[in-house]
């Protein structure tokens, strides 16, 4: 009898120890989860107050054709950074580049690359546009070579009959000297200081509202500015987009490009601003605003 009592009493004493250690390593699992936990908080707070800390201002200003795009940046970077106020002045791609180079803007917006003598600059592609060759709705031109382009522009070509389209006589509108969409223009179809202008405007906006609003005329501008005002001609039977741009098949386009001045650092904001849009994140907003990206 004292056996059996000894026996009962002995597996009473290795059950209670076994909860007793499934207690500890329950309440050590618990603590461990809760300081993971505690951790894991204090690294997402640590990184929103990371967030909520930059603040500051940012100035960029420059070509028209980038108000989407850079639009589009700014509406997003806001959001990532609501105490950093962006503006974005829209005075044309020469205004920009001195802006930069002046001191005046933190970061320059051009839609040409920078030229040779353009010094002491450093330029930062960050999307690619093509630039559309444009007529009037009522013009029944589908297609034009890079000759007819050139013929159209100079004056040589004087009435649109002369390339396929109807009997009436060609009207060139551009964009005014220092237009980053005038330089690719004028650089690509090899027309510079040769183009014979009825009307030089000051904006993207201007030139798509001429073109729609005079059916004898011819213009160019962003792929990412323009809509169903007008018509986009093919260029040697390619259509300007995002494909034809990127894998270079479309003969008329150029870079959207940040400039800043070389060897100036750059405010923590402004750094930040241009690293957003270079980053994953904005792609998408680049081809909603109808810019194309890097490949």
């Amino acid at each position: 009898m004292k056996k059996i009592v000894a026996v009962l009493m002995a597996g009473l004493m290795v059950m209670g120890l076994v909860a007793c250690s499934s207690e500890d390593t329950n309440s050590s699992t618990a603590s461990s989860n809760s300081s993971q936990a505690s951790t894991s908080e204090a690294s997402t707070a640590d990184e929103s107050s990371e967030v909520l800390e930059l603040s500051g201002s940012v100035t960029t200003g420059g070509s028209t054709s980038v108000e989407s795009v850079v639009g589009a940046f700014i509406e997003a970077f806001r959001e990532m950074y609501p105490d950093v106020d962006v503006t974005y002045d829209p005075t044309g791609s020469g205004a920009g580049i001195t802006g930069a180079s002046e001191g005046t803007l933190d970061i320059g917006l051009s839609s040409r690359a920078l030229h040779d003598d353009e010094t002491g600059l450093e330029e930062t592609t960050f999307a690619l546009d093509g630039i559309a060759i444009i007529v009037n709705n009522e013009n029944t031109v589908e297609d034009l070579t890079l000759e007819q382009i050139k013929g159209l522009a100079t004056g040589e070509i004087t009435n649109w009959s002369e390339v396929g389209g109807p009997d009436m006589p060609v009207v060139l509108v551009g964009r005014e000297a220092g237009s980053g969409t005038r330089d690719g223009f004028e650089s690509i179809v090899d027309v510079e200081d040769a183009c014979v202008y009825s009307q030089e405007l000051t904006s993207t906006g201007a030139v798509i509202a001429a073109v729609a609003s005079n059916p004898n005329a011819i213009g160019y501008a962003s792929l990412s500015a323009v809509d169903d005002q007008v018509k986009t001609v093919t260029v040697e039977g390619v259509a300007p987009s995002e494909a034809t741009v990127q894998d270079g098949s479309y003969q008329i386009q150029r870079p959207f490009v940040f400039v800043t001045k070389e060897g100036a650092e750059l405010s923590d904001a402004a750094q930040a601003f241009i690293d957003f849009a270079l980053s994953d994140d904005a792609e998408q907003l680049i081809i909603d605003a109808g810019a194309v990206p890097l490949a």
